[in-house]
Formats: C-alpha cells, structure tokens, sequence
C-alpha cells in the first residue's frame, strides 16, 4: 500500500453533516482492510476533533493521511484558538455552550479522548488564529 491522503471540509455548527468525515474515513479503513482496532481508534479521534470543528472553530479540516507504518490525521482550523491548552486538556472542562450541551455534546472529553486514541497527539493553538491537532496511530508491522 502506498501512502493515501483525503481532506475533508468542516463547517462551524454544521450539526446536519456532523460525523460524515470520521464515518467516510472509517469506511476507507474498512476497505482498506485495516484491523478493527485501528479503525475504532482512528474513527474515535476523528469524529471527536470533527465535533470540536462544528462546535468550537469557524470551520476547519479534517485530513487523514494513511502510509504503510501509520494513520495520521490533522484537524486545522479557523479561530478563535484554545487560551488554555492544559485546561482544555482536563476531563470534563469544557467551553462549550448550554445550546450544544443541551444537543449532548461539550462534554469536556473530546480532547482526552483524542490523546487517548493516539500514539503520538500534538496540538498547537494561537488565540485568535485557529487550532491545530495532530493523531498518529501506528500500524502493526504487517497490517
């Protein structure tokens, strides 16, 4: 297999086609032939920075780039920034508002769970500018 890139757009509060991206990439793996593992992985973090893009951003992306040894995918987007990283990085804190909550989202787990779903998880924010995550998930060798 040599290496596949997809990219998606993500719209601010774009609740219609919210989780089409993280449900297009997981498709991909499956005929890919990815181990079930990895999918659940690669779609959990996908779908959680996708929801972070609808809920939190002015509208981003949201790229998967998949070689041989591993599955990397890039959320960017545009502002307003995370103030806080270390904070945003806590369990159960959240920023977003009681008219998403009251939908079921801005739990305060997106961005855990996004670390937990990774090997390597990078995130960089200017206030102001925009934020962006990187989830890397190695392949066994072989898969």
């Amino acid at each position: 297999m040599g290496n596949i890139s997809y990219e998606f757009p993500v719209e601010k509060d774009d609740f219609e086609r919210a989780g089409e991206a993280s449900s297009k990439i997981k498709k991909i793996l499956r005929q890919l032939g990815m181990d079930s593992g990895i999918i659940r992985r690669v779609a959990i973090g996908a779908y959680e920075a996708e929801m972070n893009l609808v809920i939190h951003s002015l509208g981003g992306t949201i790229r998967i780039d998949i070689d041989p040894k591993s599955i990397i995918i890039t959320a960017e987007d545009k502002g307003p920034g995370i103030h806080d990283i270390n904070l945003a990085m806590k369990e159960g804190y959240s920023t977003a508002t009681e008219k998403i909550r009251e939908m079921g989202f801005g739990a305060g787990m997106g961005l855990p769970n996004m670390k937990r779903c990774s090997d390597i998880f990078e995130i960089q924010s200017i206030v102001g500018k925009g934020t962006k995550i990187v989830m890397k998930m190695n392949l066994k060798d072989g898969d």
